[in-house]
């Protein structure tokens, strides 16, 4: 269809449900062609208890992958039509069971010879296709269980803003913006405390002057995001990973990863054989981040912050 080579993959719900609608429909058609009496929405229902074995919603809705309150609500639709009844659980007479009725097993009767036809006719078409539809969509069914397509569009979506990200060395003219990012995430939770002040205020005398590095993230040319490497005086650790921010309308693109990567190769550069970082299990989002760069949890380092609640080390060496 033409709509469709110009939707391109973006409307491939809608061309997915057009040919459920289409396919529904002949469904339909095709009952009542064998003089059944079904719904094609029932099929999964009764093709279960077709089986001849009595089960409960929970145990039906968990065989065909459908919700709880959809297969109820079939369930009180066949039983209007007679198909299915319902009884008491005979091993538990708490629970109620859904089986199909006499009316039920004659129309499962009628559709022995339909299943024959539907199958061959299926056959038919797959014969005239280069490829196999069933198949691929087993195929999609397996690939989308593992990872949803909006995790795959996220992650694109991430990976293409990526692409506007550029970091920098910090220069005085970023003074502010490094001070505002950091002060708007930590008094969104927590207070600033005197080493805040003294790293934010003065950042040439607290980190560059004592060996550290301060870098700043440009979106398409605005800053964005700011992180420090901190050079310490401990006999355990060389660096730490220090005031990383990114502003709250520039997240979601990889850029606090981007940030720590910087900031880690920088300390490759240098010789380091580790990098420490503290930080509060309430700041989720980053301690995901800090894993993914790799960074595990320790414990027993003294801390200036009263809002550290966890320390990780990344070991380089």
């Amino acid at each position: 269809m033409d709509f469709f080579n110009q939707t391109g993959k973006m409307a491939i719900g809608s061309r997915l449900r057009m040919l459920t609608d289409l396919i529904t429909e002949n469904a339909s058609q095709i009952y009542r062609l064998y003089d059944v009496d079904l719904k094609a929405k029932w099929f999964p229902v009764f093709f279960v208890l077709s089986a001849g074995e009595s089960k409960t919603i929970t145990a039906i809705a968990k065989e065909i992958g459908h919700s709880h309150p959809s297969v109820s609500n079939i369930i009180k639709e066949m039983v209007a039509k007679g198909l299915v009844k319902e009884l008491k659980d005979k091993t538990d007479g708490r629970r109620n069971v859904v089986g199909l009725s006499a009316k039920g097993k004659l129309v499962a009767e009628k559709l022995t010879e339909q299943y024959v036809d539907v199958t061959a006719a299926i056959d038919s078409i797959s014969c005239q296709t280069k490829n196999d539809l069933w198949k691929a969509i087993e195929e999609w069914e397996f690939l989308l269980s593992e990872k949803s397509l909006l995790k795959r569009v996220e992650e694109e979506k991430k990976a293409r803003e990526s692409k506007y990200v550029q970091i920098i060395s910090y220069t005085p003219h970023y003074q502010q913006i490094f001070r505002s990012l950091n002060e708007q995430w930590i008094k969104s939770y927590f207070e600033m405390e005197e080493a805040d002040y003294k790293a934010l205020d003065n950042p040439e005398e607290y980190i560059l002057k004592n060996g550290g590095y301060i870098f700043i993230a440009l979106y398409k040319d605005q800053p964005v995001g700011a992180c420090a490497l901190l050079k310490m005086k401990d006999e355990h650790y060389d660096y730490e990973l220090a005031k990383m921010a990114v502003s709250p309308n520039a997240q979601g693109k990889n850029i606090g990863f981007l940030l720590g990567r910087a900031a880690i190769n920088k300390a490759i550069e240098l010789g380091a054989s580790n990098v420490y970082l503290e930080s509060n299990t309430i700041l989720k989002p980053a301690i995901n981040l800090y894993q993914k760069l790799g960074f595990k949890k320790v414990v027993g380092h003294s801390t200036p912050y009263k809002r550290c609640n966890i320390q990780m080390e990344l070991t380089l060496k």
